[in-house]
């Protein structure tokens, strides 16, 4: 990090402080291009939260070569802490960026995560709109961790772009433990992304997104994602000042 003022850090995770073309284009299409290898995380407070208390998985997050602001809540808890992050980059955003790159260079893309049926769909859904795309492999996220038979088998493909949607912790430490394995690629955990792929969730609409309210209209359409808004209330109040640990 060679020049501190484009990263933030909170709890120990330094964001790096850019916006959205910016990183894809100053940053991610070049190295895509030198065939550098690449590890993004796309942390929202509950990441964060994380890795507060599971070292492992702190270790993964810390291991990434950038890691960008992923939901409002990290941008309120830069200002609470007098600091400003200039843009959210949303992860299913930036995969849809990088899909689009993809199409336009015809670059490799390798799918892991979700049920079957979802990464079928989301695949399927990646050949339709982005034909330029050559989706290498694919392969759900129903796995034995421990199994390095996986990574063997992407490796084979030679992917431009790994996306992995195995949900937190699973898909950052998967990354972590297996990355060493490949001489190329971009490796991105991506979430509950493919199910918007799929179409069996629907995103926000424009409206909500540009009002920072995508969080609200998720918690009105997935009523069970209730408790997961509470741990993010609770991160909020530990980045007031008077609740920070030493």
């Amino acid at each position: 990090m060679a020049n501190q003022n484009k990263y933030v850090t909170i709890s120990g995770v330094s964001f790096i402080n850019i916006e959205k073309s910016q990183f894809l284009n100053s940053i991610l299409i070049p190295r895509i291009k030198n065939e550098e290898k690449t590890f993004i995380v796309t942390a929202n407070p509950e990441i964060v939260d994380r890795t507060i208390h599971d070292h492992e998985y702190k270790e993964a997050v810390l291991r990434s070569d950038f890691t960008v602001a992923d939901g409002v809540g990290i941008l309120v808890a830069a200002k609470m802490n007098k600091m400003n992050i200039k843009e959210r980059i949303a992860g299913y955003d930036l995969l849809v960026d990088l899909l689009e790159f993809g199409n336009e260079e015809r670059l490799k893309v390798y799918l892991l995560g979700a049920e079957e049926s979802v990464n079928k769909k989301a695949s399927d859904h990646v050949k339709v709109n982005f034909p330029n795309v050559e989706v290498v492999g694919r392969h759900h996220g129903f796995f034995d961790m421990n199994d390095d038979r996986i990574a063997k088998e992407i490796n084979e493909t030679k992917p431009d772009i790994v996306f992995v949607a195995l949900g937190v912790p699973r898909q950052e430490n998967w990354i972590h433990n297996n990355i060493d394995q490949f001489n190329k690629g971009v490796f991105m955990g991506v979430g509950g992304s493919f199910d918007v792929l799929a179409g069996t969730v629907k995103r926000a609409p424009d409206m909500w997104i540009k009002l920072n309210l995508e969080w609200l209209y998720r918690m009105m359409k997935q009523p069970e994602r209730f408790g997961r808004n509470l741990k993010i209330l609770k991160f909020m109040i530990r980045q007031l000042p008077i609740f920070k640990r030493k």
